[in-house]
Protein backbone atom coordinates (compact mmCIF):
# COMPACT_ATOMS: atom_id res chain seq x y z
CA UNK A 1 0.00 0.00 0.00
CA UNK A 2 2.79 2.46 -0.63
CA UNK A 3 0.94 5.00 -2.42
CA UNK A 4 1.01 8.45 -2.22
CA UNK A 5 -2.33 8.49 -0.27
CA UNK A 6 -1.12 6.26 2.43
CA UNK A 7 -1.92 7.78 5.55
CA UNK A 8 -0.14 6.05 8.75
CA UNK A 9 -2.15 6.12 12.42
CA UNK A 10 0.08 5.13 15.43
CA UNK A 11 -2.02 3.71 18.50
CA UNK A 12 -2.10 6.08 21.16
CA UNK A 13 -1.38 4.03 24.38
CA UNK A 14 -2.68 6.67 26.56
CA UNK A 15 -5.80 5.86 25.60
CA UNK A 16 -5.67 1.99 24.39
CA UNK A 17 -5.95 -0.95 26.24
CA UNK A 18 -4.86 -4.79 25.62
CA UNK A 19 -7.10 -7.19 27.82
CA UNK A 20 -7.33 -10.89 28.02
CA UNK A 21 -9.51 -13.19 29.83
CA UNK A 22 -9.43 -16.72 30.59
CA UNK A 23 -11.30 -19.76 32.77
CA UNK A 24 -9.82 -20.83 36.33
CA UNK A 25 -10.94 -23.73 37.37
CA UNK A 26 -13.82 -23.91 34.81
CA UNK A 27 -15.97 -21.43 37.42
CA UNK A 28 -14.86 -18.22 37.72
CA UNK A 29 -12.57 -16.07 34.89
CA UNK A 30 -9.65 -13.99 35.35
CA UNK A 31 -8.50 -11.06 33.67
CA UNK A 32 -5.48 -9.87 33.19
CA UNK A 33 -3.77 -6.86 30.51
CA UNK A 34 -0.83 -6.07 29.18
CA UNK A 35 0.22 -2.45 30.37
CA UNK A 36 3.01 -1.96 27.15
CA UNK A 37 2.32 -2.34 23.45
CA UNK A 38 2.50 -0.36 20.03
CA UNK A 39 0.86 -0.54 16.59
CA UNK A 40 0.22 1.27 13.84
CA UNK A 41 -2.38 1.13 10.77
CA UNK A 42 -1.86 2.06 7.56
CA UNK A 43 -5.20 3.77 5.54
CA UNK A 44 -5.60 4.16 1.58
CA UNK A 45 -6.82 7.86 2.10
CA UNK A 46 -8.99 8.04 5.56
CA UNK A 47 -10.77 4.88 4.88
CA UNK A 48 -10.15 2.00 7.20
CA UNK A 49 -11.02 -0.95 4.80
CA UNK A 50 -7.99 -3.13 3.71
CA UNK A 51 -6.27 -1.28 6.24
CA UNK A 52 -2.60 -2.89 7.49
CA UNK A 53 -2.41 -3.55 10.84
CA UNK A 54 1.46 -4.10 12.60
CA UNK A 55 1.07 -4.53 16.68
CA UNK A 56 3.11 -6.25 19.50
CA UNK A 57 3.07 -6.33 22.89
CA UNK A 58 5.52 -6.80 25.58
CA UNK A 59 4.78 -10.03 27.49
CA UNK A 60 7.27 -8.68 30.77
CA UNK A 61 4.26 -5.84 30.90
CA UNK A 62 1.57 -8.56 32.06
CA UNK A 63 -0.48 -8.12 34.84
CA UNK A 64 -3.75 -9.77 36.19
CA UNK A 65 -3.32 -8.19 39.97
CA UNK A 66 -1.43 -11.20 41.38
CA UNK A 67 2.53 -11.29 41.03
CA UNK A 68 2.75 -14.83 41.72
CA UNK A 69 0.90 -15.49 38.22
CA UNK A 70 2.62 -13.04 36.65
CA UNK A 71 5.94 -14.49 37.17
CA UNK A 72 4.31 -17.66 36.29
CA UNK A 73 3.08 -16.80 33.16
CA UNK A 74 6.03 -14.87 32.03
CA UNK A 75 8.30 -18.29 33.31
CA UNK A 76 9.03 -21.15 30.51
CA UNK A 77 6.23 -22.65 31.53
CA UNK A 78 4.08 -20.50 29.50
CA UNK A 79 4.77 -17.45 27.47
CA UNK A 80 9.00 -17.59 28.08
CA UNK A 81 9.46 -13.89 27.78
CA UNK A 82 13.08 -14.90 28.61
CA UNK A 83 12.93 -16.15 25.00
CA UNK A 84 10.07 -14.40 22.99
CA UNK A 85 9.63 -11.36 24.69
CA UNK A 86 6.73 -9.97 22.04
CA UNK A 87 3.96 -11.00 21.38
CA UNK A 88 3.05 -9.99 17.10
CA UNK A 89 -0.09 -9.49 15.08
CA UNK A 90 0.46 -8.39 11.37
CA UNK A 91 -3.36 -7.75 9.34
CA UNK A 92 -3.77 -9.75 6.06
CA UNK A 93 -7.01 -8.06 5.66
CA UNK A 94 -9.44 -5.68 7.45
CA UNK A 95 -12.93 -5.75 5.40
CA UNK A 96 -16.17 -3.85 6.49
CA UNK A 97 -19.29 -5.87 7.16
CA UNK A 98 -21.95 -3.92 8.32
CA UNK A 99 -21.70 -0.20 9.23
CA UNK A 100 -19.17 0.17 11.66
CA UNK A 101 -18.54 -3.58 12.17
CA UNK A 102 -15.02 -5.23 10.40
CA UNK A 103 -13.89 -8.42 9.96
CA UNK A 104 -10.14 -8.51 11.05
CA UNK A 105 -8.09 -11.38 10.15
CA UNK A 106 -4.17 -11.45 10.04
CA UNK A 107 -1.36 -13.76 11.52
CA UNK A 108 -0.95 -14.04 15.62
CA UNK A 109 2.61 -14.87 16.97
CA UNK A 110 2.94 -16.20 20.27
CA UNK A 111 6.69 -17.72 20.91
CA UNK A 112 7.77 -19.12 17.90
CA UNK A 113 4.02 -20.05 17.03
CA UNK A 114 2.26 -17.77 13.89
CA UNK A 115 -1.53 -18.78 13.50
CA UNK A 116 -4.18 -17.43 11.06
CA UNK A 117 -7.09 -15.41 13.71
CA UNK A 118 -9.95 -13.78 12.63
CA UNK A 119 -11.65 -11.32 15.31
CA UNK A 120 -14.23 -8.22 14.91
CA UNK A 121 -13.51 -5.30 14.66
CA UNK A 122 -15.97 -2.44 15.70
CA UNK A 123 -15.05 1.27 14.35
CA UNK A 124 -16.03 3.97 17.71
CA UNK A 125 -15.56 6.50 14.98
CA UNK A 126 -12.90 9.53 15.01
CA UNK A 127 -12.78 13.25 16.24
CA UNK A 128 -10.11 15.41 16.39
CA UNK A 129 -8.77 16.24 20.45
CA UNK A 130 -8.49 19.53 22.13
CA UNK A 131 -4.57 19.61 19.98
CA UNK A 132 -5.90 19.16 16.37
CA UNK A 133 -5.14 15.97 16.32
CA UNK A 134 -7.11 13.53 14.93
CA UNK A 135 -7.77 10.21 16.33
CA UNK A 136 -9.92 7.27 16.08
CA UNK A 137 -11.13 3.96 17.71
CA UNK A 138 -11.35 0.41 17.69
CA UNK A 139 -12.92 -2.31 20.03
CA UNK A 140 -11.22 -5.40 18.83
CA UNK A 141 -12.73 -8.60 20.07
CA UNK A 142 -12.11 -12.38 19.43
CA UNK A 143 -10.96 -15.79 21.11
CA UNK A 144 -7.87 -17.93 20.53
CA UNK A 145 -6.87 -21.11 22.13
CA UNK A 146 -3.96 -20.80 23.95
CA UNK A 147 -2.80 -24.31 23.11
CA UNK A 148 -2.43 -23.43 19.31
CA UNK A 149 0.19 -21.28 20.25
CA UNK A 150 2.31 -23.91 22.49
CA UNK A 151 0.60 -22.75 25.85
CA UNK A 152 0.05 -26.19 26.80
CA UNK A 153 1.03 -25.85 30.49
CA UNK A 154 -2.22 -27.77 32.31
CA UNK A 155 -2.61 -28.01 35.99
CA UNK A 156 -5.48 -30.51 37.31
CA UNK A 157 -6.96 -29.95 41.11
CA UNK A 158 -6.78 -32.92 42.81
CA UNK A 159 -10.50 -33.30 42.46
CA UNK A 160 -10.10 -33.23 38.52
CA UNK A 161 -10.85 -30.07 37.68
CA UNK A 162 -8.96 -27.96 35.13
CA UNK A 163 -6.73 -24.72 36.57
CA UNK A 164 -6.73 -23.04 33.38
CA UNK A 165 -8.99 -23.22 30.57
CA UNK A 166 -7.37 -23.51 26.92
CA UNK A 167 -9.59 -20.78 25.26
CA UNK A 168 -8.41 -17.27 25.45
CA UNK A 169 -10.90 -14.17 24.96
CA UNK A 170 -9.47 -10.57 23.82
CA UNK A 171 -10.73 -7.40 24.34
CA UNK A 172 -8.51 -4.85 22.72
CA UNK A 173 -9.38 -1.28 22.65
CA UNK A 174 -7.35 1.20 20.87
CA UNK A 175 -7.05 5.17 19.76
CA UNK A 176 -5.42 5.77 17.16
CA UNK A 177 -3.59 9.07 16.29
CA UNK A 178 -3.47 10.28 12.44
CA UNK A 179 0.16 11.14 11.24
CA UNK A 180 0.89 14.35 9.84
Amino acid sequence: MATETATKWVIDPMHSEVQFKVKHLVISTVSGFFKSFEGELITDNDNFENAEIDFSLDINSIDTNQSQRDEHLKSAEFFDAEKYPKISFKSTSLTNTDDDEYELKGNLTIKDVTKPVTLKAEFGGSATDFYGNTKAGFEISGKINRKDFGLTWDGVTEAGSVVVGEDIKLLINVQFAKQA
